[in-house]
Order: C-alpha cells, then structure tokens, then sequence
C-alpha cells in the first residue's frame, strides 16, 4: 500500500470553499494532511471540511484583511500547535477590462484579494512556517507569463505573484523554507461553469476552453491538486522557486 504523501502535515489554505481550492483541500486530506480550510464564506469552509478525513477545521477569513487573516493563522495554530504549510489560493477573476476601463476600487480589489494576501498569510504564519522549515504555494496563473486581452488588472495581480513567488523563495530558502507557484490557464470550477453558460453561444465557448490546451480539453480542478500536493511534499523537496505551468500545452504556440 502506497505512503501518504503528506502524512500528519497540517495546512493552511485559503479559498477551500469551492474550486481549485476546494479540490486542493480534497487531496491533502486524502494524502494524510490535516487541512484549515479558509473561505470568505464560512458555510463553504464547513461544507468542505465535513467531507474531509482526518483533524479539518474550517475558518472564515476575508484574505484581503490583515485582522481576518492575523484570527485565521491563530486559530490553526491555537487548534493543531504547528503550521507546516500555507496555500495561498483564494483570488477574484472580475474586471475582465482593459486598464484604461478599470476603476480605481476595482484594481485596489484585485490587488488587494489577489496578491496582498500572499504578504499577509506570509506575515503571521512566518514564525510558525519558520519552526516547521515548512511549504508555501501560491497560486498563479498562466495568464501572468503569457498575457491575456482585455484582463489588465488581473493579469497584473498574476504576474506579481510569480514574480513574488521567486522573491520569496530566494529570501526563505536559508531558512529551509520552499516556495512555489502553480499556473494552471482554465480550469472548470463553478464560477468557470457558471460564466459558460451566461454566454451567448456555450458550445463555442466550451469548444474554446477546451481547445486552448494543447492536450484538448479543459481540466478539473484535480489536476491542480495533483500538482499542488507534490509541491507540498517531501517529493518536492530540492524544488523552491518553481512555476509550475499545470495548462495542458496551452503556453506551447501556434496550433493548427
């Protein structure tokens, strides 16, 4: 019988409610970890947490506030006495506008959601994740390497977070801490699904979601947590400063 990847690991991961997340917080409990599933929305937090094996707590926590997130970080701790990883997943997709149509509150909102929060999970866990010579992973997206129309703000808040990615890995990695990013480009979640079939003509926008892969079609959310949970574990463990594209070729180029 194979071994748990992440056995007696506890983490910390933020957006568990629904989505990648919540495919992430399936597969670390799946692989022996004890999850903190943090969600902006307690009752998703629950909901995910009651289907996972194992020591789970569920946690509300608006990522994008520094006294919501210091309450979540103390309570893991309060509640298992140890903090071995932390995932920074929990993000907002919406303007999708150009910059020049992007309000004011509507960047400060990305950046706030997307990419202040790796600074503030980072904050108050860092001593803990310090003891534990522990994991963080952020997710990014495929968007911040390679771009895409009409998404500015977003694509802004995705590129920082790689380029955070590495800064971090460079000033933690004396400490024994590593730090990596996954890029997945789209990945059917409810809020994918549910912008699907908002469109005029889903069939061509289910044909083009699955076409922008170059291995045809459009993922789950467990290919991500395949991914993330190699990141996390002792597998991964000379690997620090990795971007790790989880796209299917969508990066690769020109296909015909």
């Amino acid at each position: 019988m194979a071994e748990d990847l992440l056995p007696d690991k506890v983490i910390f991961v933020t957006g568990g409610g629904q989505g990648i997340g919540y495919e992430c917080a399936k597969a670390y409990a799946a692989e022996g970890a004890h999850v903190a599933v943090a969600d902006i929305n307690l009752q998703s937090a629950e909901e995910t947490a009651a289907q996972l094996p194992g020591n789970t707590i569920a946690l509300a926590c608006d990522v994008g506030s520094a006294n919501a997130v210091e309450a979540a970080i103390k309570k893991t701790l309060s509640h298992y006495n140890r903090l071995d990883a932390v995932h920074n997943n929990a993000g907002i997709a919406n303007p999708a506008k150009p910059l020049h149509k992007t309000t004011e509150k509507e960047w400060d909102d990305l950046h706030r959601i997307n990419l202040k929060s790796i600074y503030l999970t980072t904050r108050f866990a860092f001593e803990a994740l310090k003891t534990a010579k522990g994991t963080i992973l952020n997710t990014a997206s495929m968007v911040g390497l390679i771009g895409q129309a009409e998404h500015a703000a977003y694509v802004a808040t995705k590129g920082g977070i790689i380029a955070l990615t590495k800064a971090m890995a460079l000033d933690y990695a004396p400490l024994g801490m590593r730090v990596n990013a996954i890029c997945p480009a789209a990945v059917w979640t409810p809020l994918l699904r549910k912008w699907a079939q908002e469109q005029a003509e889903v069939a061509s926008i289910e044909h083009y979601l699955n076409d922008i892969h170059a291995l045809g079609y459009c993922p789950e959310g467990d290919v991500i947590a395949d991914a993330a949970t190699f990141l996390l574990s002792d597998k991964a463990r000379f690997i620090t400063g990795c971007i790790l594209p989880v796209s299917g070729g969508a990066e690769l180029g020109y296909r015909r």
